[in-house]
């Protein structure tokens, strides 16, 4: 149906504790600015259907050589995909219980951080 780009770097939910109302752990400070450029950009997130793509800035410490060879190539280690998904939705509603399906997830490496949502018809 359609596909819709976010320049958004990607940001897992992190594990938080009653103290983090006051503390300004770096952990929950990213997960809350995330959760601010989300709002920010009205990032459109429907209860079924969409495929997920979270795309991870590659180091820049690493070579051309191998940011060439990585380009697009899944991502294999933290953060989890689950914790990305679960910031992104908490992020996009205030309760996401009605979030019944998704047709796809996945999480490769990119020259810059984004979230890709397509829009796929589903049914019931």
């Amino acid at each position: 149906m359609g596909q819709i780009v976010y320049p958004i770097t990607p940001n897992p939910k992190p594990r938080m504790t009653r103290s983090d109302k006051w503390k300004k752990r770096p952990a929950v400070m990213r997960y809350r600015a995330f959760c601010d450029e989300v709002r920010l950009r009205s990032v459109d997130l429907p209860p079924a259907g969409a495929s997920i793509h979270f795309v991870l800035p590659m180091p820049k410490s690493w070579s051309k050589k191998k940011r060439a060879a990585m380009l697009g190539e899944p991502h294999q280690q933290k953060p989890d995909i689950d914790n990305l998904l679960k910031a992104l939705a908490d992020a996009c509603h205030q309760d996401d219980a009605h979030i019944w399906h998704y047709s796809g997830l996945k999480k490769t490496w990119g020259e810059s951080g984004q979230i890709i949502i397509e829009l796929v018809k589903t049914r019931r």
